[in-house]
């Protein structure tokens, strides 16, 4: 019955797209002309891709068959742009990190799994990516100048969000502080970072704070950009707490006082969950964002995805397939991002649910606030 309900519910809004397409005069033009465009790139497009493409082979074969994409070379070239200069016969030690990373990222993002357990997750999983890509323990050690690809990206992403995160509250805290020091200290952290671009903060990161270390005492670069990129993320963060934190009405905060709670206990049981619930779609797009700016690593001799699919289009044997590089990765960014936004979506439905806000689990939920012991 429901599923017959959605059909039903499909072909009407597909039906009243239609007629509003042709309603008038001026509607139907803008039609055409809509149609004729998108003819007029799908279907060069079509037959570039798949009509006249090549799909195996060697380089000389695409080259015999040109006009079309030489996805050949995504065959021979798939495992350097997905994991980089790590050795081709260990790529299953960073597949399984990637795949750990992704795993953790979709646990956050589902509200049931929002408890302490969560916490000790993170951990065992951080822990588990690093030694399975790094060895050790009885494997082989791979140093992280032969990291790269898409485990990098997801790592930079995912840790640095994660890490980010609780600075981020901490610095919305402190920029709302009564108290002129933290709120001076927190203020100045966030604009002077956000007051920079990214480049700007690994350059510190990578050139300049190695500077500051004692003599004989170094930081591997990958840490040192990870660290930037939390920082960087919890800046933009802070901002999108305090946006929430300053919608939520201020007798909140009197109200759990009132019931015997202190400061902090109010903050966490009632205040923080409330205003965290209001700007989780600002989160979804800072998370789209860092997802896509990883690339930006490239200077400082670092490797993402983008950069090792530009890499591969370098290799003599293949070169000038930059097209096809581009289109491999750009179908993986457009996945990553497409599902962020679908999050995000589902999220804006759940906050419009019957009960005005988010099913949280019972760490974050208003409801579940205790009294003081």
């Amino acid at each position: 019955m429901t599923a017959r309900m959605h059909r039903t519910a499909r072909a009407s809004a597909v039906s009243t797209a239609v007629r509003r397409c042709v309603a008038t005069p001026a509607a139907a033009g803008v039609t055409v002309i809509v149609a004729a465009v998108a003819a007029a790139i799908v279907v060069p497009l079509v037959r570039w891709a798949i009509v006249q493409a090549t799909w195996t082979g060697a380089p000389a074969d695409c080259r015999r068959a040109a006009g079309g994409a030489c996805w050949a070379f995504i065959g021979h070239k798939a495992g350097f742009i997905l994991f980089g200069l790590y050795p081709a016969a260990l790529r299953w030690r960073p597949g399984l990190a990637a795949a750990v990373l992704v795993a953790l990222v979709v646990c956050t993002a589902i509200p049931k799994y929002w408890t302490r357990w969560l916490l000790a997750a993170w951990a065992a999983g951080l822990a588990l990516a690093f030694v399975v890509m790094r060895g050790g323990l009885g494997m082989s050690v791979v140093p992280t100048q032969q990291w790269g690809g898409l485990p990098v990206t997801i790592m930079l992403t995912a840790i640095g969000l994660a890490g980010g995160f609780p600075i981020g509250i901490l610095l919305a805290l402190g920029r709302r502080s009564r108290r002129p020091l933290p709120r001076a200290a927190a203020t100045a952290i966030v604009e002077v970072v956000r007051g920079v671009p990214l480049i700007a903060v690994l350059y510190v990161a990578v050139l300049v704070f190695p500077l500051a270390l004692p003599t004989g005492l170094s930081v591997d670069k990958l840490t040192l950009a990870q660290a930037a990129v939390i920082v960087f993320a919890s800046a933009y963060l802070a901002e999108a707490v305090r946006s929430g934190l300053q919608l939520v009405p201020a007798r909140r905060l009197d109200a759990g006082l009132a019931l015997g709670l202190g400061w902090w206990q109010t903050m966490q049981r009632i205040i923080l969950p409330e205003a965290l619930r209001t700007v989780l779609p600002s989160f979804i797009s800072i998370a789209v964002g860092f997802f896509q700016d990883t690339s930006l690593i490239v200077i400082i001799g670092l490797f993402d995805l983008l950069n090792t699919a530009r890499s591969a289009a370098q290799d003599p044997s293949w070169l000038g397939f930059y097209t096809e590089a581009f289109v491999f990765v750009g179908g993986i960014y457009f996945c990553g991002s497409a599902a962020l936004s679908r999050y995000g979506l589902w999220l804006e439905r759940r906050m419009a649910g019957a009960h005005g806000g988010v099913h949280m689990s019972r760490p974050l939920s208003l409801t579940t606030a205790a009294p003081p012991e």
